[in-house]
């Protein structure tokens, strides 16, 4: 028998996942051409030529029992202190070697922050829409989910909100900017304004309050919007990046996590997460994977494909009469749905062979998602099946 607590994780297990095994079945049936699969962000693009060739000179020119034997936990020094320098570059910060923790992506660097911060009965923040699988996470090591309701006039953060709910409990809160499934970037005033309602709270407190920076979609902006660099403006962050968007790498599980040294407690939250994610099973992010990204750390994202994906789906669907929020980032496009409960929405949807997620699973319910890093072909073989699901609501 499984643990209780596993029972419940595996009756609310990801609805993503379901719908894209859905999508599998229905193509068996009707033919692949024919479904117009939305459900998983699964990066179209191909990973850049540098990033294989990058595999290819790691294996021939450096010594093989290095490349494959064990290293710091943390990680190897010189990839920790080339991301450090990166970001300085790109940023204006100040990261040493020393404060970064190589992880197994962005979901292996979550769970250890967490592990690391969290005792059972902490709260955790969480704004909605989130990813959905934050609250298994959080659950993990007991800690207790707290959802704020989204600011659907915006889709910034909800502030008026998050004063109210922050206590003596709280220990952290995530934030993922750009946001999926929203598709917004947090402007640097949201921001600005998240940081002097931590500082008050804080001091009411008497203890840190955490931001945890879930960033996988940093590299993915558009129409020259900037995404505000968080520890320039929130002074206890906690930067958690993966390269599965930037690179088309979700297979290769790879990322890293990055302290400021002005966090509080900067010392012991190292040693913590060093150790985390050893006793996680982690033991160390994968070898190959980092000596690829200390080659590859530059490597400029093609934005390009998702652009233009973005701009289609957005202006035909609103053209059909759906109301959608315009991304700003990311490759999700967030659609209002034409009934309140949008599960009879995405259950009209599959009648045309389209797969949508409810947005229910990302704590904001009346809304679907549309993952658009798809194939441009894809996007304009769906049209004829959207004009058939407006019909059906709009005449």
């Amino acid at each position: 028998m499984i643990s209780k607590s596993m029972e419940e994780l595996v009756a609310g297990s990801s609805v993503i996942r379901a719908l894209f095994e859905e999508g599998k079945q229905m193509a068996a049936k009707v033919g692949a051409e024919n479904v117009y699969d939305y459900s998983l962000g699964n990066p179209s693009v191909p990973a850049p030529a540098s990033v294989n060739a990058a595999f290819c000179q790691v294996l021939a020119e450096e010594d093989s029992l290095f490349v494959h034997g064990y290293m710091n936990n943390a990680g190897y020094e010189d990839v920790r202190e080339t991301v450090a320098a990166s970001l300085n570059r790109r940023f204006g910060t100040d990261f040493t070697g020393d404060g970064i923790v190589m992880t197994v992506g962005a979901a292996g660097g979550l769970n250890t922050v967490l592990r690391t911060l969290l005792d059972p009965g902490d709260e955790v923040i969480c704004f909605a829409p989130f990813f959905g699988e934050y609250t298994n996470y959080i659950k993990n090591f007991g800690g207790v989910p707290v959802v704020i309701p989204a600011d659907t006039r915006t889709f910034q953060l909800n502030l008026d909100a998050l004063d109210k709910a922050v206590n003596q409990r709280t220990k952290a809160l995530i934030v993922n900017n750009p946001n999926n499934p929203s598709g917004v970037i947090y402007s640097a005033d949201t921001l600005k304004k998240l940081q002097a309602i931590l500082e008050a709270a804080e001091k009411r407190t008497g203890h840190p309050i955490y931001v945890i920076s879930d960033e996988p979609y940093r590299e993915l902006a558009y129409d020259g919007v900037q995404v505000p660099f968080m520890s320039l403006y929130i002074k206890n962050c906690i930067i958690g990046y993966s390269f599965s968007k930037s690179l088309s790498l979700p297979g290769e599980r790879i990322g890293y996590l990055a302290v400021p040294k002005a966090v509080d407690g900067y010392r012991e939250l190292m040693d913590g997460l060093t150790v985390a994610g050893r006793i996680l099973g982690f033991v160390n992010a994968p070898s190959l994977q980092q000596r690829m990204i200390k080659r590859c750390i530059d490597e400029p994202t093609d934005v390009e494909a998702y652009d233009k994906n973005r701009r289609f789906l957005y202006d035909s669907l609103t053209e059909m009469g759906f109301e959608c929020i315009r991304p700003q980032g990311a490759f999700y496009l967030f659609m209002k749905s034409p009934t309140a409960d949008e599960k009879i929405f995405v259950a009209e949807g599959k009648k045309h062979h389209i797969l949508m997620v409810p947005a229910s699973s990302f704590g904001c319910p009346g809304y679907v998602r549309l993952a658009y890093c798809v194939s441009y072909d894809m996007i304009q073989r769906s049209m004829p099946a959207f004009k058939a699901l407006a019909e059906t609501y709009f005449g």
